[in-house]
This record gives structure tokens, sequence and C-alpha cells, in this order.
């Protein structure tokens, strides 16, 4: 008769099994609002240099390349890191993760505050960007921690929605400093929020009792622990298609944190309240569509419908309408018009980054989930590598500014289609999870 096994002693950063639903549940929602609240001043600390463009053009007189230069340094680090934090995570908690992040945020901002030049604001991006990297995907497996497979959809929406908050609130409330008392007292406040979200996030930010359930299809109770070749897991049709829609959407949302600022201002003549206005605007309608789709979908999850159906094709079909908003960019006549396509063009794609994350956990092991949501992320926000610097050069290598903006809006239209297409036909996470399973 085999002796029973002693239980392992949990670790102090765990919070075990639950006890009591009801206070699992308001605890769940706990973290999930500290999560929101990561991600808003994740986002704000990214736009931060978007918003202070023109004045930080204007004092240390850099030219457009030169600006979109600094900007792409912000992820020369990013996808590294995110991919070398992504398998750091099945050995180190959520909670010590995060915060280290959060400190590194406040860290990175402080080079200019003391020396304003290219340099500095250089160093400052890209230590921001390695704190950053793993942000997105580790506060989403942190989340996931916390929530049944068949109940994410709302909270991860929640997540993602941290961006649009982000951009939401600090847009008016980075461009008052930035007006009243100077660009560099954006950065200063920005640095002490991060602290502050630390502080709280140390007290409150265990992990929760959902890290290892079964994924859907790929492990059972008595195989939970099965691990399988990182190929397999990344060469599927789901993973790949969601790294394509991330892609698509990490463009135009580079896009906007990068040059629509400067663009609104420059080329629609706009004020800095007034751009900051709008760039809440589009905030708004991304926040609309993820409250409003996440729980949709999860209602279809519970109903049975196919994740290809209720997870997929919202991802292709949501950068594919992006895309074409950004073509027509080129094209609209009136202001109205255009004022509806930036909207759209910039703020439609949003719903991708909570789905993408929910299509890849249905075909990964809870186990190796950390691992490949730092990689899919890696892949899928590379632009932000790409896209600003190639903007600048397209803006210094233009007849004008005016053309030059168009040929980015056309070409990124054109990356935005074919990500999304390939997001539409690929992601079969059902299928994908049945070829995953391991078999006896």
């Amino acid at each position: 008769m085999l002796k029973p096994q002693p239980r392992p002693a949990p670790r102090p950063d765990v919070a075990g099994p639950p006890q009591n639903p009801r206070t699992v549940r308001r605890r769940a929602w706990l973290i999930a609002a500290l999560i929101v609240a990561f991600m808003l001043v994740n986002y704000a600390d990214k736009s931060v240099l978007g918003l202070a463009a023109v004045p930080i053009m204007d004092e240390l007189h850099i030219s457009n390349s030169t600006y979109g230069a600094i900007s792409s340094s912000f992820a020369l680090l990013f996808s590294l890191s995110g991919l070398v934090v992504g398998f750091v995570s099945a050995r180190i908690s959520s909670r010590v993760l995060l915060v280290a992040m959060a400190a590194v945020w406040a860290v990175a901002q402080l080079p200019v505050l003391f020396v304003a030049s290219v340099p500095a604001l250089v160093a400052g991006r890209v230590l921001l960007g390695a704190a950053e990297g793993p942000a997105a995907p580790m506060s989403m497996h942190a989340l996931y921690k916390w929530f049944p497979q068949d109940r994410r959809g709302l909270p991860s929406a929640l997540q993602i929605s941290g961006a649009a908050l982000g951009t939401l609130i600090a847009a008016p409330v980075v461009t008052w400093l930035i007006s009243a008392f100077g660009w560099r007292s954006a950065f200063a406040a920005l640095a002490a929020t991060s602290v502050v979200w630390s502080l709280l996030w140390w007290r409150t930010g265990h992990d929760g009792p959902y890290g290892h359930e079964a994924a859907h299809g790929v492990a059972s109770d008595s195989a939970t622990a099965a691990r399988l070749p990182y190929r397999r897991l990344l060469l599927n049709g789901t993973v790949l298609g969601s790294i394509a829609g991330a892609f698509g959407a990490s463009w135009a949302l580079t896009l906007s944190q990068a040059w629509l600022p400067a663009y609104l201002r420059t080329q629609l003549g706009m004020s800095p309240g007034g751009a900051a206005a709008l760039i809440s605007g589009v905030s708004a309608f991304s926040l609309v569509l993820l409250l409003a789709v996440s729980p949709l979908v999860d209602a279809l999850n519970r109903r049975g419908v196919s994740s290809r159906w209720s997870n997929g094709a919202p991802q292709g079909v949501a950068v594919c309408i992006a895309g074409l908003a950004m073509a027509a960019l080129s094209v609209a006549d009136g202001r109205a018009l255009l004022l509806t396509l930036i909207t759209v063009a910039f703020g439609a794609h949003a719903i991708t980054f909570p789905l993408h994350y929910m299509t890849t956990a249905a075909v990964v092991p809870p186990a190796q989930r950390g691992a490949v949501f730092g990689i899919v992320a890696a892949t899928g926000t590379l632009p932000g590598l790409i896209a600003p610097y190639l903007t600048g050069r397209l803006l210094d290598s233009a007849p004008s500014t005016g053309t030059g903006y168009t040929h980015a809006f056309l070409l990124s239209a054109a990356v935005m289609l074919v990500c999304g297409l390939v997001a539409l036909i690929a992601i079969r996470p059902e299928r994908d999870a049945r070829r995953l399973a391991p078999t006896d």
C-alpha cells in the first residue's frame, strides 16, 4: 500500500487553494483592478514621449528621423526581455516580477530629469522598453491565475483596457503637465506613480489558485505537468495567427503612440489640448469595444461556440477594418470623415490584444503559458522597433511632410491587412489543441 505523500509547504507568494468562493472572487477582482492600474501606468509611460514630441524636438533641435530613432529605441530590448522573462515566470512569482518591472519604470524616467539630451532620452527609453516588454504578457499571466478558463473574457478585456485608460486619462493629464510645468514634469510624475503602484502590488499581488489547471484539450488532470516541445507549440496555426494579429495591431498602436500627436498638431493644426482630446476619444472608442466584445466572447464560449469564431475571427476582422481605415486616411476629404477614420484606424484593433492571449492559452499547457505568452508578445510587438523609425525616415525623404504621412499610412495599412487575413485564416484553437494533445 502506497504511503500518502506529504503536501509541500505553500510558497509565501501564492494565495493557495480557494477556501471561500466569495472571498476568492473579491480578491480576484481586486487583483484585476491593480493590473488595470498597472497597464494604465505602462501605457502612460509609453505615450509620454509622443505627447511631448513637439516641445522636445523644438528644444533639442532634432529631426524627424532622430526623433523616430529615439522612439524606436524603446523597442531595442522590449521583445528580448519579454522573451526572457516569459521563461523566468515559471520559477518566479508574478508578485515579484511585476514589482520589479514597475520599479525599473520609475528609474527609467530619471535620466532626462538630470540631462536633457538625445543620449539621455535613448538611455531612458531603452531601459523602459526592457522593463515594459514583459508587462502585458506577465500581467495577463498573473490575472489568469485568479480566473478559470471560461471566465477570462471580461478580466482580459479589463487588463487591455488599462492601455485605453492609460491614453484616455494620461493624454490630457500629461499634456496639462507639459503645458503648465514643462515636458520634464511629466516624466517625474510617472516615476512617482510607478513607485506607488509597486508598493500596493507588493502588499496585495499574491498568485491565485488557478495557475495549474489543465489547458483545454492539451492536458488532463493526470498530465497537467506534461510539457510539450516549444517548436510544436509555436509552429501551430493558432499561435502563429495570434502573433500575426498582435503584429498588425501593434503596428497601429506604435504609430499612434509615436507619431499621432505630432501628426494632429503639425498636419491638422490642432492645439495640444485638442490633440489630447482626440487621442482620448480614440482610447474611449477602444475601451467601449473591449468592454462590449469580451463579455460576449465569454458567453459564446460557455454556449459551446467554436473558439475559432468566438475568439479567432474577431481578431482578424478587427485588424483588417483598422487597416482599411488607415488606407482611407490618404484619400479622405473633409475633417469629420478624417477624424472618424483616425478613430477607427487607431482604435478598432484594440480587441485583438485580449483575444490573442485567450487563443494562445487555449492550446498551451499552463506550465508553459508564461513562456509562450512572452514569445508571442516578443514577436507580436516587433513593430515598436520598426514603425517609429521607418515613419521618421519616410517623413524626411518625402517631398513634403504631408506626403510622408500618406506613405506611412499606406504602408501601415498593407501590413495590417496582411496580418489580419493571416489571423482570420490560421487561428483554429480546437483543431490545434487536438493536434497538441499528448498521446499514450
